[in-house]
Formats: structure tokens, sequence, C-alpha cells
């Protein structure tokens, strides 16, 4: 199934958009797409339900604001550097082990919002990353088990602020969690839509000229291995987001830098989940 969720910003009801493309209301089903929902079985619950009712939920128009295809999560945990090339692009050397940051939930916004540079802003940049949903509690997970752990895949764009990132003391974090730094969406494809998640074509445009165009097949730490690996030190909760990292071709490895400025146009894509497209627009009070 494809998980999304439509409607005004807080607003937002769940959908199921099916195979012809079209987005069909699944609010009476009668949860959001919660931690709740992931961790009870709610997708399986939500497949069963549609056999008998799938003809009565209304259509979704086209032009429908679609939301974060899942409520606000207890964490995003974020896989840095985890493609070599990338590595080599921002200058630093190929980690042992997988590097960990967060990302803030208040970064989250949908996937074809806006995002905004924010307040004295000066290297904002773009990342196409693949992201898992965590649909079963995880605490200690070997990779052998890693899958049965995931609910879905999601696209995100990792939007970075690299002067707030690298220049600033202290942790990544602050670069990474600002406001609308965290487009998620279209949807969530459950496991069942992603035969192979670590060999995936993920793409990303500025202003239609192709930025990054590589593939999960790159990934120095596989999908199992990054979900076992968070679990040795957190536990992550059902509806919890994990972003796998991006490939080369962010603007912080062009020569010269190249930064994200307001007008510009982000599109990006991954092979099975879908596109989005953010228009980027300067901080206002």
């Amino acid at each position: 199934m494809k998980l999304i969720r439509f409607g005004a910003v807080g607003s937002e009801q769940p959908g199921v958009q099916l195979e012809d493309g079209t987005i069909i209301d699944v609010s009476g089903f009668g949860t959001d797409y919660n931690e709740e929902f992931f961790g009870n079985d709610g997708i399986g619950k939500l497949k069963a339900w549609l056999k008998d009712n799938q003809d009565s939920c209304p259509t979704v128009a086209d032009d429908v604001r679609l939301g974060v295809p899942l409520t606000r999560p207890s964490k995003i945990v974020c896989v840095g550097l985890n493609y070599a090339q990338h590595a080599a692009e921002a200058g630093m050397d190929i980690p042992k082990e997988p590097v960990l940051f967060f990302k803030s939930t208040t970064a989250l916004v949908g996937p074809n919002d806006d995002v905004i540079i924010p307040k004295n802003s000066e290297k904002s940049d773009w990342e196409v990353e693949l992201a898992i949903v965590i649909g079963k509690k995880a605490s200690y997970v070997e990779e052998a088990d890693a899958f049965d752990h995931i609910a879905g895949y999601v696209l995100h764009n990792d939007v970075s602020e690299r002067a707030f990132q690298i220049e600033k003391s202290g942790q990544w974090c602050k670069g990474k969690g600002c406001d609308t730094f965290a487009p998620v969406g279209p949807f969530i494809a459950t496991t069942d839509e992603i035969k192979d998640p670590n060999n995936l074509n993920l793409w990303l445009k500025i202003n239609g000229e192709m930025m990054q165009n590589s593939s999960t097949s790159d990934f120095i730490f596989n999908v199992q291995h990054v979900v076992s690996h968070i679990s040795q030190f957190m536990t992550l909760l059902p509806g919890d987001i994990i972003s796998t990292g991006t490939p080369f071709g962010v603007g912080l490895g062009l020569t010269p830098p190249t930064y994200l400025k307001p007008g510009d146009v982000m599109e990006l894509g991954i092979e099975g989940l879908g596109v989005s497209k953010q228009s980027v627009k300067a901080y206002k009070k």
C-alpha cells in the first residue's frame, strides 16, 4: 500500500493512493498513521478493512495538499556520510560505523510545501535520501531480523544549512533541524511495494538541472545494518523515521560550492517512492 495524508496544515486526514494514482480518504478506518497504528499491525488491519470498504471511500481531488504521510514521530534519526562519494566531496573520511545525528521533528513538512531559508542562513543545501519508517519497537535488533521492524519507506529531502552544521561549534543538529528542513513524502510505500531498498535509483534536480543521480546500492551501510546499529543505542518506536544518507551531488561539493536561494525549485524522487517538489522562499518574520 501507499499511505498518504492530505488536507490543510494541522487538519490532515489519512488516505491511500491506489495503483492508478487515485487517492481515497480512509478516515473511516478510525485512526491516523501514528505510533499506535504502526505498532499494532495497522497496515494489515487497514488492508483487511479496505477489502470491504474501499468502494465506499471518498475520492480525494488531485489539487488537495499532501501532508507528511505520518503523524509527528518520536524522533528522526539520520545517518551521515553513508555514500562513499558523498564523504569524498564533503572532504571527510569514510566512517567505520554509521555517523548518527537527529533532525528535529518540527522540521517536518509535506512533500510539496515550501522550504524556508532560515534567518542568517548563508549555505542552505539539498540532500535526497531514502527514509525508513519503523513498524515495530526495535531494541538490540540483529541484522537478520531488521526487516521485521520496518513498516515501509519514504522519500526525504534532508535540507541542511552547512554554515550552521559545520562552521559553528557543537553538533550537526544546528544545521539540520530548521523549520521546513524535512519535506517527507508523497507517500509511505509499505515493505511489499519495495523489493530491495538497497538497490533503488534516487535523484534530485535544482531548477530542472540534475544534481544528484545515484543508487542506494552505493550505501556504505545498508538498510538492515543501519536499523540494527541504531537499535543498539536507543529504542526505535513505531513510526520513527531513519534517514539513510545522501549520495554525491550536494551544493557543498560543487566547485565553487552552490547553495539554495529564494526562487529555486527542488524536485526529487526515488524509484518506487514517487516525486516531491519544493519551492525555496526567504525567511520572513
